[in-house]
């Protein structure tokens, strides 16, 4: 063997490694089989048939983050209240309807005030809240305390969660702190409770968000779907696997995992060779490139058996300074004017900016099998809030 083969050979060899090392600690193995099982042809609807992109934005939007001085929260709470009007001021849907945020606003971290200048946005069609929640070696009792105070507060103080008709119980979306859903991290870390799908559910909860978590080990082995979880109180991570959410199927198993777009950048790569995760995730750093946002819609993830409705859910941490002048600028605005220009022509593409209780909403119209244009299916099972001005006090 000449010595050309042997360096080209070492070479190969060096680069697998490096490849598998960063597997490793990317914690790629736990979803790369999901990833490659993906039926990419069966996602794609006949042709000449319109399509519709249902596009939402959820944001673990955390105020107290870092634990900074109480002026600075205020002051990123002020920003979003300043700048995201003027950012969808431009930008409308093939319904008419601006871009809408769903603030999942953490448990830990309320203030009324941090409250009403969301609730303000969403009077103006732009934002809903839901709920967010950081806990660690929690307790089922103190977990649904928790959850009922938080999802009561929010509908008697700020109007802010809908209500069941028939129980008067608030009804709410999820995003899990720390990505830790039902336990899931392998150290037991940001969690201690096996059986909390059962108590979301129980509590109100009537879909999940927290995915995609990907490069954290939180990340269930099942991926880009929509699907029912079953819980198993003896084990943690029960949503790891469950059965889709199909057109005319029945509902099974304890909460609905509604998934954001996981895969690969491949225009992005580490070192030159290693493509870096595309895990739905907005930050300065990685941006909403045109080239992310024909990926995510690509990725095609759809209720079985209606591949002509496309969900893109994505995500982002929307406090954190260094993020701002993305989430609320010129990076915001070209992805927005992206999105209309090439998924809303009438014919090929209709384009719906949805909330994250709008997109629940969709889902559950199209597995009822309802087929007409989804954007009338907003307010399908769960209604929006009033968010209502609260009475001046005494």
């Amino acid at each position: 063997m000449s010595v050309f083969l042997i360096l080209f050979a070492i070479i190969l060899l060096a680069a697998a490694a490096a490849v598998l090392q960063q597997m490793r600690k990317r914690n790629v193995s736990g979803w790369l089989l999901g990833w490659m099982r993906q039926d990419w042809r069966g996602s794609r609807p006949p042709e000449g048939v319109t399509r519709h992109l249902m596009f939402c934005f959820v944001d673990h939007y955390e105020p107290g983050w870092g634990k900074p001085p109480y002026a600075i929260e205020c002051a990123r709470v002020a920003r979003w209240r300043q700048d995201y009007p003027k950012l969808c001021a431009n930008h409308r849907d093939a319904d008419g309807r601006p871009p809408v945020h769903t603030f999942f606003y953490p448990e830990e971290e309320y203030r009324p005030e941090h409250l009403d200048a969301l609730v303000e946005m969403c009077r103006m069609q732009l934002g809903e809240i839901e709920i967010h929640l950081h806990h660690d070696k929690d307790t089922e009792q103190n977990l649904r305390a928790t959850l009922k105070r938080f999802t009561e507060l929010l509908a008697d103080h700020h109007d802010a969660l809908p209500r069941d008709a028939q129980s008067g119980q608030p009804l709410w979306a999820f995003i899990h702190g720390n990505w830790a859903l039902d336990n899931s991290h392998p150290t037991g870390f940001g969690c201690g409770i096996n059986n909390e799908l059962t108590i979301l559910r129980e509590e109100g909860c009537y879909a999940d968000f927290t995915f995609p978590a990907a490069p954290d080990p939180c990340q269930p082995s099942t991926v880009n779907r929509i699907y029912y979880a079953t819980d198993d109180p003896a084990q943690p991570k029960s949503h790891d696997k469950g059965v889709r959410v199909r057109v005319n199927g029945t509902p099974t198993g304890d909460l609905m995992i509604i998934q954001g777009p996981l895969g690969f950048r491949w225009r992005s790569r580490k070192f030159g060779l290693i493509p870096r995760i595309e895990n739905s995730d907005i930050r300065a750093v990685s941006p909403p490139c045109p080239d992310r946002i024909d990926a995510w819609v690509d990725t095609g993830i759809h209720v079985e058996g209606r591949p002509e409705w496309i969900f893109v859910k994505i995500h982002t941490h929307g406090t954190q300074e260094c993020d701002l002048d993305t989430l609320l600028g010129a990076s915001m605005d070209t992805a927005f004017t992206h999105l209309e220009k090439h998924y809303n022509d009438g014919k090929a593409w209709k384009l719906h900016y949805v909330s994250a209780r709008e997109m629940y909403n969709i889902i559950k119209a199209a597995e009822a099998g309802l087929a007409e244009d989804p954007g009338q299916y907003r307010d399908h099972l769960i209604p929006r809030p009033a968010y209502a001005p609260r009475a001046a006090a005494n």
